[in-house]
């Protein structure tokens, strides 16, 4: 297959859902011998917020360091490439084809056949291995206890803020997803989390102690270093990238940590863009906690000026409550369907704004949407928040790149 040819029918495989469970993953990993080699070092990252962000920030003071670094990340926002990277760098379109070709025959005589992602999973950690890499840097897609990426073994785990999301898989408590989470937990190996509510730290020491892994709560964030992402809670995920490194045996020096942190980039987390003469700001902000965020982190960049927003949700998701803390800082607010089967129509998305919201513009598409806020000629910044779909399709449209949506 070219490369257009395996991305058709990888994503043909989404029609096989979503399968928690190792045992598959396991199968695939070993059968198409994509295990990391016995000299890499693994980095384990679950949590409901800051995954990404922390995982961005451990490979940029890795490679800042001089150390050969493999990113495994969920989910793309324009190309399916981006979801593994080595030295920074994404998987070549023509070695992406090659090893679908041999993961399509693979998967044929497999029964059940496997999922979406554990396909995805398998692809990366075998070009990781091909790479021969010094750290894999892996975050969980969902969960992490029956994650497909716990079936890599790891030499250190960490624990990012835990809040409500996934609801319908991992639990409707933050007791039962904290136990999903610490689900990543190995025997034995040093295990890290950023603060947590008094119930989720009491759950995570629980799977912890039962499964003789010592897990440590960072106390306070990093400071004295500039962090290119913005806001005050970056300074936490700095911390725990940098207590991920050392646990990993790692040796930083200052100027690896200062130029990896100043350099850091991470796509669509208040992510700021200049267009045709505009500020926007992408947010893929898809829960409460990360709405609680992002509204902080706007009082910080932006003081009391307020957006023309851009929302839009996908069903399953606590959009009354995203809606209660990010329309706030609206003046004039959009709403729009995303291009996938799971979007909330915008009538249904206006039913959940708070009183005293501005009246909503309702749009069929996130294109018509864009268009008519940048008809409208504010001054306003234009802050696009709501769903990594609603992401996606932004950056796709800002810079004349097809978005291909995909399931995690």
């Amino acid at each position: 297959m070219n490369y257009a040819e395996s991305i058709d029918w990888l994503f043909g495989t989404q029609l096989f859902g979503i399968k928690l469970g190792l045992e598959g993953p396991k199968r695939l990993l070993k059968e198409y011998l994509a295990y990391p080699g016995h000299r890499t070092k693994v980095i384990h990252i679950a949590g409901t917020n800051g995954k990404g962000s922390t995982c961005a920030m451990i490979d940029s003071v890795a490679r800042a360091g001089g150390i050969r670094t493999a990113l495994f990340t969920s989910p793309h926002l324009i190309d399916f490439r981006e979801r593994m990277r080595v030295s920074g760098a994404d998987i070549p379109e023509e070695v992406c084809a090659a090893m679908l070709t041999d993961l399509r025959r693979l998967c044929e005589r497999l029964d059940p056949h496997p999922t979406f992602f554990e396909i995805t999973l398998a692809l990366a950690m075998r070009w990781f291995r091909e790479k021969e890499v010094e750290l894999i840097i892996l975050e969980t897609g969902m969960g992490g206890r029956l994650d497909a990426t716990t079936a890599v073994p790891a030499d250190v785990c960490a624990i990012t803020p835990i809040g409500l999301d996934h609801t319908q898989w991992l639990g409707d408590t933050l007791e039962k997803i904290a136990a999903e989470k610490a689900g990543i937990f190995v025997t034995g190996k040093p295990a890290l989390s950023a603060p947590q509510s008094p119930e989720v730290a009491h759950v995570l020491e629980m799977e912890a102690n039962e499964k003789r892994t010592p897990l440590t709560f960072l106390a306070e964030p990093l400071r004295g270093y500039p962090i290119a992402l913005p806001g005050q809670h970056q300074a936490w995920n700095a911390a725990l990238a940098l207590e991920c490194l050392h646990a990993a045996g790692f040796q930083l020096n200052y100027e690896s940590v200062f130029h990896g942190l100043a350099t850091v980039k991470w796509a669509g987390r208040f992510e700021r863009i200049e267009h045709a003469g505009r500020t926007i700001v992408l947010d893929g902000a898809h829960n409460p906690h990360g709405a609680k965020v992002l509204a902080e982190t706007w009082y910080e960049q932006f003081k009391d000026r307020k957006a023309a927003l851009l929302f839009s949700a996908v069903a399953a998701k606590d959009v009354e409550g995203i809606l209660s803390l990010i329309a706030p800082l609206a003046e004039s607010i959009h709403l729009c369907p995303v291009d996938t089967p799971r979007a909330v129509a915008p009538e249904e998305l206006a039913k959940s704004l708070p009183a005293g919201s501005p009246t909503p513009v309702l749009h069929p598409s996130f294109d018509a949407a864009f268009d008519a806020v940048i008809a409208a000629g504010s001054p306003l910044p234009i802050l696009i928040a709501g769903s990594l779909f609603l992401v996606g399709e932004a950056k796709g449209r800002i810079g004349a790149t097809p978005f291909m949506p995909s399931m995690q």
